[in-house]
Parts: structure tokens; sequence; C-alpha cells
């Protein structure tokens, strides 16, 4: 098989049609494609600079909600702190108002039954009273029946009393 060698002439022209191509691209069409790939990779490295500025900024707000929720737990359970030991209060000053009160009625109830008990001993030592007064009176008639008798008790009572 025989090669074929290209002949200078078409070697020629497409050395040239190509440099004319070259110029024509360098021209007008390597600039602008340039451009935009310089634009390109410029959109690129701004997304690439907002997308970690949102992901800094994504963890700052994940932080910030730890601690917000960090901060509402603490207060959540001052809260219940504060609400148990007021519920305990609440609970020992009903204890100590019912224990005065419980008190209180039982005072009122021994100084009552003091009371009762006091006068029903002065009417016990009345009715005493009248029934030794009564009994006494019978006993002096029975024995002060005569004249005689009367001025013997008359005298042994006078005798009594000068030695007291």
């Amino acid at each position: 098989m025989e090669l074929i060698t290209p002949e200078f002439g078409l070697f020629f022209w497409q050395t040239i049609v190509f440099l004319v191509l070259l110029f024509i691209m360098a021209k007008f069409a390597w600039k602008p494609i340039l451009n935009s790939v310089r634009n390109r990779e410029q959109s690129i490295n701004d997304a690439l600079a907002s997308a970690e500025n949102a992901r800094k900024e994504m963890q700052n707000l994940k932080a910030d909600n730890d601690q917000l929720l960090k901060e509402a737990r603490a207060e959540r359970d001052a809260i219940l702190k504060e609400a148990r030991e007021l519920k305990e209060k609440t609970i020992a000053d009903a204890s100590e108002e019912a224990k005065a009160k419980a008190d209180k009625i039982v005072a009122d109830a021994k100084r009552s039954i003091e009371l009762e008990k006091q006068s029903a001993m002065a009417e016990l030592k009345n009715q005493v009273a009248e029934l030794s007064v009564e009994i006494a009176e019978k006993v002096v008639r029975k024995e002060l029946s005569s004249k005689e008798e009367q001025h013997q008790m008359i005298e042994k009572m006078l005798g009594e009393a000068k030695l007291n």
C-alpha cells in the first residue's frame, strides 16, 4: 500500500487557515470565554464562601438554640424547685396552723373542764355545808331539848372559845 503524502500547498494553506482561525478566536472568542470561565470560577468561589458562612451561621444558631434550651431547662428546674418549696412551706404552714388550732381547742376544753370542776366542787361544798347544817341542827335540837342542856353547851363552847 502506498502512503499518501500531503502536498506542500495543502499543508501551507491549512497552516494559514489554522493561524487565521487562531487569530480570530484569540481576538473575538478567547477573551469572552476566559471572562466567562473567570466569572464562573468567581461565582463558584462566592457560592462556596456563602455555603461556609451559612454553615458557620447554622453552627452559631445551633449553639444559640442549645444555650436557650439549656437556659429554659434550668429555668424550668428552678420553677419546679420553687413550686416544691412553696408546696412544702404551704403544707408546713397549714400543719402548724392546724396544730395551733388544735392546741387552742384543747386549752379551751381544759379551761372549760377546770371551770366546770370548780363549779361542781363549789356546788358540792354548798350541798355538803347545807347537809352538815341540817344534820347539826337536828342533832343540836335533840341534844338541847332542855334548858339545862342548853346552858351546859353554852358554857362548854365559851370554854373552848377562851382556849382558842
